[in-house]
């Protein structure tokens, strides 16, 4: 898998829309994937036939559809569906790149301003214009301190939103910002999804519950526990889009009965899938299975804040008692490769393919665990409180089996971990309470290394629930977010990883595949690797 280099990534992105005085490097650099594995592909398909319903069984978690607030990689596949961003994530079979959404033109004055000129006629589903007023409202909505959006940390550097024209707008920044374009996504990014102000004032915190985009699909109704549904927009801008109706998200916790339910025909295709059920899958002729490595790390987090793990020495033991390789083949069904550090293979130019004889990272070593044992300040038997979800999340992180994988593998270093199940709402409350010693998770979806490390594991960022602070890591993160060439960046990260996996507030495990199931009556469904369920252009045979 080679690097894209600037011109490349230039040209491509001119090919798709935009005007640019410069483009960020990174926007392609670091964005190269691997082609989707799906049955039939390729196969020539008929002229879309309009109209139907799709039903999907939902086995993620959906915790909110408001896209400035939501945690859950199953709420943004519905929100990807909803609104637009700015910008869109977009796939040709081989890279990711980001291609014009609400935006028409976009135009980089120098590398701290940014001049997006707007689709004209675009609403909102209940009738108001969405135009740079609009756009500039939503961004600020993000921004705001007093909103305490969780993407917040993605305008930290924005000095300020001027509307020139009804459909012109100026982002000035006080820094070159890499990570721009995955921000202003209105997908992955969220912070560049576009929400209507009027309906965020009549609803206030029950927005999340009753969204209104500008997407493809509008929002019908919400019965927890069961469905979900959107339907067409008859207005949406995109020519001759939707084909679809109706889309019905029949909202699953059992994956089996979800499996079961895509096998028998009775749902049109699964929002994610566990690993153990692909080989089944695969075998099954009337269903076409996409997925690939994508951008992603699963680890185990560690209390940094509170003993044990406030013990450098106790952390590095966990991270290099841990064989990954175990992990991968029993733990993701072979669905899977080790991880050493957090960058993952889509990050073409940030990820070292030859990592694990580097020597850099984390890796299983016995005596090197040992040895950090030997150093930890409690040399008696440590028992951790891990707590764990129940069922699949969807995320990767996978709960029970890695608990029971790593926990004899701990137990040779004088760890023996008490595992706590407890079902998902409770398990993010403690999580982000910081009521735990360990806990099991991945980050998933990730376009660029600043999402990978910088909100997870920067001194008082968010999504940091382990309390980790290094001033070094922190120093290195920030810097590299505020270049744009990828070269630069590489060694930065390189410098950032090299920090956090030797303090190893995380034990890393593994990247990850991650999979959508489709009935082969589902056609015009582009898979894209960034865990969304994109039904833009889908239509049923």
């Amino acid at each position: 898998m080679s690097e894209i280099d600037h011109k490349a990534a230039l040209a491509a992105t001119l090919a798709a829309g935009f005007s640019r005085r410069n483009l960020l490097k990174s926007a392609g650099a670091g964005v190269g994937l691997l082609a989707a594995s799906a049955a039939g592909m390729g196969a020539a398909q008929a002229a879309p036939k309009k109209g139907g319903t799709i039903t999907l069984a939902w086995l993620d978690a959906i915790d909110t559809l408001d896209p400035h607030f939501t945690m859950s990689g199953g709420s943004i596949k519905v929100i990807n569906n909803v609104y637009n961003g700015i910008l869109k994530v977009a796939y040709d079979g081989k890279n990711v790149s980001f291609a014009p959404d609400l935006a028409q033109k976009w135009d980089m004055v120098d590398e701290k301003t940014h001049v997006f000129k707007l689709r004209a006629g675009v609403k909102f589903h209940n009738g108001d214009v969405c135009d740079a007023a609009a756009v500039k409202w939503s961004l600020e909505r993000v921004a705001d301190p007093e909103v305490k959006s969780p993407h917040a940390w993605k305008f930290a550097q924005l000095a300020g939103i001027d509307v020139i024209d009804p459909l012109t707008l100026r982002l000035r920044f006080t820094k070159p910002f890499a990570f721009l374009p995955v921000a202003l996504t209105g997908s992955t990014g969220r912070a560049g999804t576009i929400v209507s102000k009027r309906a965020v004032e009549q609803h206030g915190k029950a927005f999340g519950r009753n969204p209104v985009g500008t997407g493809p699909f509008k929002f019908a109704s919400w019965k927890e526990n069961d469905t979900i549904e959107l339907v067409r927009n008859p207005e949406y801008f995109e020519a001759g889009l939707p084909h679809l109706d109706k889309v019905v998200l029949r909202l699953i916790k059992e994956p089996s009965a979800g499996v079961a339910a895509m096998m028998s025909g009775q749902v049109d295709g699964l929002s994610v899938c566990p690993f153990q059920f692909i080989p089944q899958l695969r075998k099954n002729p009337n269903l076409s299975v996409y997925g690939q490595v994508e951008g992603n790390y699963a680890f185990i987090g560690m209390n940094n804040k509170r003993a044990p793990f406030d013990d450098i020495a106790l952390r590095q033991a966990v991270a290099f008692a841990i064989d990954r390789k175990v992990i991968v083949q029993q733990s993701y069904f072979g669905e899977a490769i080790p991880a050493a550090t957090c960058i993952s293979p889509p990050m073409t130019g940030f990820y070292d393919p030859n990592i694990g004889k580097s020597g850099r990272g984390q890796y299983f070593d016995l005596a090197k665990a040992k040895a950090f044992r030997a150093k930890a300040r409690n040399q008696g038997e440590v028992n951790p409180v891990f707590i764990v979800t129940e069922g699949f999340t969807g995320s990767g992180g996978m709960g029970t089996r890695n608990a029971q994988l790593v926990t004899p593998m701990l137990a040779q270093i004088g760890i023996k971990p008490k595992i706590e199940l407890v079902d998902r709402a409770v398990w993010a409350q403690r999580r982000n309470a910081g009521d735990f010693d360990m806990y099991d998770e991945a980050w998933i979806a990730d376009l660029d290394p600043d999402e990978t490390i910088t909100p997870e594991w920067s001194t008082g960022k968010p999504w940091n629930f382990v309390g980790y602070s290094n001033p070094a890591f922190d120093k290195a993160a920030a810097a590299a977010s505020e270049i744009t060439d990828t070269a630069a960046r590489r060694k930065l990260y390189i410098e950032a990883e090299d920090v956090l996996m030797a303090d190893a507030p995380l034990a890393v495990l593994a990247h990850m595949k991650v999979f959508k199931i489709m009935s082969k009556k589902v056609q015009g469904f582009e898979y894209i690797p960034a865990d969304l369920l994109n039904l833009h252009t889908v239509s049923l045979a």
